[in-house]
């Protein structure tokens, strides 16, 4: 019997040190998880930075911005512009600029709720990632738009009215720009 007795082996006896240190295994993985922990927090403390900046921008640059331009910019030139075809180009071109506007603005108004929780660190809250790249996807056409064809024609019409006017447009289009570069906003 002493024969079978031994036959029978015990690895915890017969190599210790190496069935002990297989425990550590889920130990290091634990801990190699733990270590992820710093760049996650990097991650939502910038989270949380991002979206207060985005709401303090759009409060005090991009509605004001829009405003402005409804208010002052686009007015003035629909009203410098010859009657007939010019005009007619540069409403259709305001009336495209305002649809935007409303657009972005209903887009923003969607987003903002989940951005104020993210902003105050509920990272937990939704936010509707297809309606994020929408309202960025649109802007960049709108800024497209208003840079590549509106502007150019702005100024040629307000130029017309004189060097000053000219400079009126560019500068009512660029006052939003110095307003949040003063509050330490990058720019509209």
């Amino acid at each position: 019997m002493t024969a079978n007795t031994s036959a029978v082996t015990n690895p915890l006896i017969e190599a210790p040190l190496t069935n002990f240190s297989h425990c550590h295994e889920g130990i290091i993985s634990h801990l190699d998880s733990f270590g992820e922990l710093p760049a996650m927090l990097e991650t939502a403390q910038r989270t949380s930075a991002i979206a207060e900046e985005t709401l303090q921008f759009f409060r005090v640059a991009v509605f004001d911005h829009h405003a402005e331009e409804e208010k002052d910019l686009f007015p003035a030139v629909l009203a410098a512009a010859h009657a007939g075809a010019e005009r007619d180009k540069v409403k259709g071109l305001v009336d495209a600029l305002v649809a935007e506007h409303r657009e972005i603005e209903a887009l923003w108004r969607g987003l903002e709720p989940g951005l104020v929780k993210l902003a105050k660190g509920q990272l937990t809250t939704g936010v509707d990632r297809q309606a994020v790249m929408s309202l960025v996807q649109r802007y960049h056409a709108h800024a497209r738009l208003e840079e590549e064809r509106f502007l150019p024609l702005a100024e040629t019409i307000l130029g017309r009215q004189g060097p000053k006017m000219a400079e009126l447009g560019l500068a009512l289009h660029m006052r939003q720009v110095v307003k949040a570069a003063r509050r330490g906003l990058r720019g509209s």
